[in-house]
């Protein structure tokens, strides 16, 4: 008897479920309908699009971009206040990609990142100045850094670990 009662359970579950995955295509379905309609009303109240840097062509990790990879295209209005993405193409030029940027998608601003100036175990120097006292000495980078970036450096004559900021020049400026 327990047998019977516990199939008829789960016969029950499993109709339950299959209404429920039902209801979401249902819900997607109108959602997708909703969405592809909206470009159409908000051109018709006279609500400008928003141009938006794109990649016109599949930009791998650590490529650096130039602007022949990008393009703008079209996209909702307040695209981009409603997600955060780089929305000017000068800001993206020289720039380096994180992570895979896929064609005619929009660009998260935590995609891309300033190229290194310094790559992590290279021989750099670190400058020190004060007044018209100026020190440099040989230095290892115990990590990668950009423009501004603050990274770790090791002496390569006494071993003692400073820190210090990248620089321009690829020198890392240490003190003050």
């Amino acid at each position: 008897m327990m047998g019977r009662n516990f199939i008829g359970l789960r016969r029950k579950a499993t109709n339950a479920l299959a209404r429920v995955v039902s209801a979401r295509r249902i819900l997607a379905a109108c959602a997708f309908v909703f969405a592809a309609s909206v470009p159409a009303a908000a051109q018709q109240q006279g609500q400008p699009y928003d141009l938006l840097p794109v990649p016109s062509v599949t930009v791998y990790p650590g490529d650096v971009i130039d602007r022949d990879m990008l393009k703008e295209m079209n996209f909702l209005p307040n695209t981009r206040s409603r997600y955060p993405v780089v929305d000017n193409i000068d800001a993206l030029i020289g720039k380096v990609a994180r992570r895979t940027l896929v064609p005619e998608r929009l660009i998260p601003s935590n995609a891309v990142e300033e190229p290194e100036i310094i790559a992590r175990g290279s021989l750099t120097r670190a400058v020190y100045q004060s007044g018209g006292l100026s020190m440099t000495a040989g230095v290892l980078a115990l990590e990668a850094g950009s423009l501004g970036d603050v990274i770790r450096v090791r002496n390569v004559d006494s071993g003692q670990v400073i820190a210090g900021v990248v620089q321009a020049d690829g020198s890392v400026k240490v003190g003050q």
